[in-house]
């Protein structure tokens, strides 16, 4: 009853790739703040080598990078060269990649000094002259949150936010503020120059592939969306967990914690594409009209409502990947005492027509059994359970496995019957795996996202709206937490996280395993 993909050979053509086209891109000039730090040299900087490669990148593409180092043309060029050859998801072709690198500009300073953005203003417009044309502007904030409202404030000063003839954007890393007010206060100094069109709030989760075909799966088949609700549907758990620790981002990760550094922002994002209604279309707006919908549709919970719905936990040490590794207060660089906290977990619940009483249960954390990011859809059982013979493991409610990483794809489990004279029967599993059914790797997240800015669509880009509900929701939690006096509770490193999570799981359900 399982299906396994068989190996196609290379040169057989592939149905599934009929009618993929290269949409046009007007011709752009990127500039990457922070051109030289970890996020460009390891993400941003290999996935515009991977547009190239694939003939994705306008006909004419332009990079400038700005940051502090006095490094030149040459330099920048040099480090793009082994950034990409060093993180690119594929093996770097010499003639692609010169062609790339050879034009690289750069300029270097502090973000806050006015002749950086002079001399940016200046070598955007002599690429224009050469060209004779107008470039698209595309400005990509790779830097500290508190440089975001430095910058647009800078460009605006400048009259670098708008150019005649042509379109400017802003990509906005995450995190986007500490909290609502924060959130609010970034998205009135942005919009105070920018309008809500050009800024594209980034959220890498949502260019994986598994995450845009959550839609495709639901509305571009009938199995699905007739089921896709409260009389069908038991449960929903999102889990976004990691095995790795905190490593060298003490400075970061403490300030933010876990609540902060992945609910807020991936996993509602995750939420919100699973149990939004069918958008009237396929455009930026009406996606995210949809999508915010969810959020004012899940109650912002009390202060004293908290610890019903949520849970944190603190890693302490214990094994992993078969070594000894410390707690999270004997990393390097992390406070005596420190309460933040590695783990969490909610029980939400999406108030409306189609989910009324449908638990949403999400975690994440750090230091958990293996890295895994999915989404289980679990159905409700069958009323009539028949088959208890002998060997039998028993009729088990059906399950949608959307899994976003380490290996995209859909699996889908049923009962069948164990081959035999006895009418046993067990789970089994029709699996879909991105790389086996299209014979290529899955493009990097941020290879969409960059393409799809470049376009100008922001459908998979979080709204201002968005990002503020999200905050609603987190906010009293974050208060709560804060107001807490007794111990964090741990959870050893290399474990499924903390025995309290299990409170939170309502009666006949479980977590599933890591």
């Amino acid at each position: 009853m399982a299906t396994v993909a068989q190996p196609q050979r290379q040169d057989e053509a592939n149905p599934l790739v009929e009618g993929l086209e290269r949409l046009p891109v007007h011709p752009t000039t990127l500039v990457i703040f922070g051109a030289t730090g970890d996020l460009a040299k390891r993400k941003l900087l290999p996935a515009i080598y991977n547009l190239a490669h694939e003939g994705a990148l306008p006909e004419r593409f332009n990079l400038i990078g700005v940051s502090r180092g006095d490094i030149g043309d040459d330099g920048f060029q040099e480090l793009a060269r082994e950034s990409i050859s060093q993180f690119s998801r594929r093996p770097a072709d010499e003639k692609v990649l010169a062609a790339l690198v050879e034009n690289m500009r750069y300029v270097p300073g502090s973000f806050d000094e006015d002749q950086v953005y002079e001399k940016l203003g200046e070598a955007a417009k002599e690429l224009d002259e050469q060209a004779g044309i107008a470039f698209n502007r595309l400005f990509y904030l790779s830097t500290a949150p508190s440089f975001f409202p430095v910058i647009a404030g800078k460009l605006g000063e400048r009259g670098l936010h708008e150019t005649e003839g042509a379109e400017v954007r802003m990509i906005v890393e995450k995190p986007f503020g500490t909290d609502l007010d924060s959130a609010r206060s970034l998205n009135r100094e942005l919009l105070s120059v920018f309008d809500e069109r050009q800024i594209y709030r980034i959220d890498h989760y949502l260019g994986k592939e598994t995450v845009q075909n959550m839609l495709v799966l639901r509305f571009a088949n009938g199995i699905f969306e007739p089921l896709w609700n409260r009389s069908y549907v038991d449960s929903v758990q999102i889990t976004a967990a990691e095995d790795i620790g905190i490593g060298t981002r003490a400075g970061y990760y403490d300030k933010s914690g876990a609540l902060r550094d992945l609910v807020q922002n991936h996993m509602l994002q995750l939420l919100m594409l699973l149990a939004m209604e069918p958008p009237v279309s396929f455009d930026a707006d009406a996606v995210r009209d949809e999508k915010v919908k969810i959020l004012h549709a899940i109650k912002a919970p009390a202060i004293e409502e908290v610890p019903e719905m949520a849970v944190r936990a603190q890693y302490g040490p214990g094994a992993s990947g078969g070594e000894q590794v410390p707690g999270y207060l004997d990393e390097e660089g992390v406070p005596d005492g420190s309460r933040t906290e590695t783990f969490a977990a909610l029980r939400l619940k999406v108030d409306n027509w189609r989910w009324a009483g449908v638990p949403f249960y999400l975690r994440t954390g750090k230091r958990l059994a293996r890295k895994i990011t999915e989404i289980a859809v679990t159905l409700k059982p069958v009323p009539h359970l028949a088959f208890q013979q002998r060997g039998s493991l028993g009729v088990q409610p059906n399950q949608l496995i959307l899994s976003v990483q380490p290996n995209e794809g859909v699996s889908l489990s049923l009962v069948a019957k164990i081959p035999g004279a006895r009418l046993s029967v067990r789970p089994v599993n029709m699996e879909f795996l991105y790389g086996t059914s299209f014979l290529s790797q899955s493009p990097e997240a941020y290879e969409r996202l960059i393409l799809d800015t470049m376009r100008g669509d922001a459908t998979l880009f979080a709204r201002n709206d968005e990002v503020e509900r999200a905050w609603t929701i987190c906010d009293p939690i974050l208060e709560a937490w804060s107001r807490m006096d007794e111990p964090l509770p741990t959870y050893p490193a290399g474990s499924a996280g903390p025995e309290e999570a299990n409170a939170l799981i309502e009666d006949g359900h479980v977590w599933r395993p890591l």
